[in-house]
């Protein structure tokens, strides 16, 4: 059940039973106003009755010692008490009243009917009047609610598109100074403290790497000069390592930003995919199987393609298991392999620099690759499809050309 249902049901259940509480209460008190209102009436015309028994003479209405009174009525009397009794045994109510001169018994009686009646109208009216009024808060209550329902979701939107990474997502502040408002201040200032927060954080990332950019060239350059040797060569090798990991940082400063941008031309999408894969570095004695099932031409900028591709499968060697397979299906890449997994944790929320589920590295490959995909508007999904393993698929359907690569792949 919603929040607006639960409102408008709270709203319309409390309306309904503040209709009941009051309709019994102006019940009750017409009903008590009526009764004592006829009652002082009849006592009236009983003490005139009694009066002219006195002085010998009698009313037509009056009764002379009858022989049927209501019990109550005849036990009142009986005390030497004038009384009152509202008989409803019979098929029309019946006001009594009786009194006692020596020993005679004076009795009146009045139909109460005409009051019944009006009362019945009046528990009609008050039906009507508290059916009409519970509607009409029914009404108000799912509007309220509503209003209050799209503000919320509102808020809980715009909250998930900021979790999800559009950090210029904001909220239109509206309704005041109630406490949706102060929601949607205090979803503004999460959103402005955490852009802020990010941007200085790429900021600081990208001033270290072109601080450590000069130094690493110079690093690498030297190392090259070293007189051959295993020494030598284990610092060539971190010397590289640590330049890649650079320009790695750099890049991912790049595709923060807005400024990147694809050229694209005309190539054939599984030429892309062979290119890529000879030009990564894989294990010695590894080889990826790439599967061309079906071929396609695709306007896309093939520098970035061959980029997203290459990080893929150095991240299924890395942190997967062999054998890899790269296989290209119309507009279609999946990258496969047979290790353990991607982690619960990236399918969910997706790859996050500085973070990896294996433990090792800083997670900049696959971010990367899903920053590239960005900018060539492809989308890139991570799964773990039955019987293991893990896959990475890039779609770039979008970006198909009709007609298909000749033959010999060319187009």
């Amino acid at each position: 059940m919603g929040l607006r249902t639960k409102i408008g049901v709270a709203i319309t259940a409390t309306a309904a039973l503040v209709a009941v509480i009051m309709g019994l209460v102006v019940h009750h008190r017409t009903a008590l106003t009526q009764l004592d209102t006829a009652r002082d009436s009849i006592d009236s015309r009983l003490g005139a009755a009694v009066e002219d028994h006195a002085a010998g003479f009698d009313r037509p209405r009056t009764l002379i010692n009858p022989d049927r009174i209501p019990g109550p009525l005849r036990k009142a009397i009986d005390r030497g008490r004038r009384a009152t009794y509202l008989d409803r045994s019979g098929p029309e109510p019946t006001l009594w009243a009786g009194s006692r001169l020596g020993n005679d018994v004076i009795v009146l009686k009045h139909p109460y009917t005409r009051q019944m009646r009006n009362l019945q109208d009046l528990d009609e009216i008050l039906w009507l009047a508290g059916g009409l009024g519970t509607a009409f808060a029914c009404v108000v209550g799912v509007g309220l609610a509503t209003v209050a329902g799209r503000r919320l979701n509102a808020s809980a939107r715009t909250a998930e598109r900021i979790a999800h990474g559009d950090l210029t997502a904001r909220l239109r502040p509206r309704g005041g100074q109630d406490e949706i408002a102060r929601l949607t201040v205090a979803v503004n200032t999460m959103a402005d403290a955490l852009a802020a927060r990010l941007q200085a954080e790429r900021e600081v990332t990208s001033n270290i790497a072109h601080e450590l950019r000069t130094p690493v060239a110079g690093l690498v350059a030297a190392a090259a000069l070293l007189p051959p040797g295993r020494p030598a060569d284990m610092v060539r090798e971190r010397a590289r390592r640590l330049s890649g990991l650079m320009e790695d940082v750099l890049e991912v400063a790049r595709l923060d930003g807005s400024a990147e941008h694809a050229e694209t031309d005309v190539r054939a999408l599984g030429e892309l995919t062979r290119r890529a894969v000879r030009a990564t570095a894989v294990p010695d004695g590894a080889v990826v199987d790439v599967r061309v099932v079906r071929d396609s031409l695709v306007d896309t900028d093939g520098r970035r393609v061959e980029r997203i591709l290459a990080n893929l499968v150095t991240n299924a060697f890395r942190h997967g298991a062999a054998p890899v397979v790269a296989e290209v299906d119309g507009g279609v890449v999946r990258i496969r392999d047979s290790g353990p997994g991607f982690p619960p944790r990236l399918l969910r929320s997706g790859p996050q620099r500085f973070r990896t589920g294996s433990g090792s590295g800083l997670g900049l490959g696959l971010t990367i690759a899903a920053g590239q995909a960005r900018v060539l508007g492809a989308r890139l999904a991570f799964a773990n499809p039955e019987g293991g393993g893990a896959e990475a698929v890039l779609d770039l359907t979008s970006a198909v050309r009709e007609g298909g690569p000749g033959p010999d792949g060319s187009p």
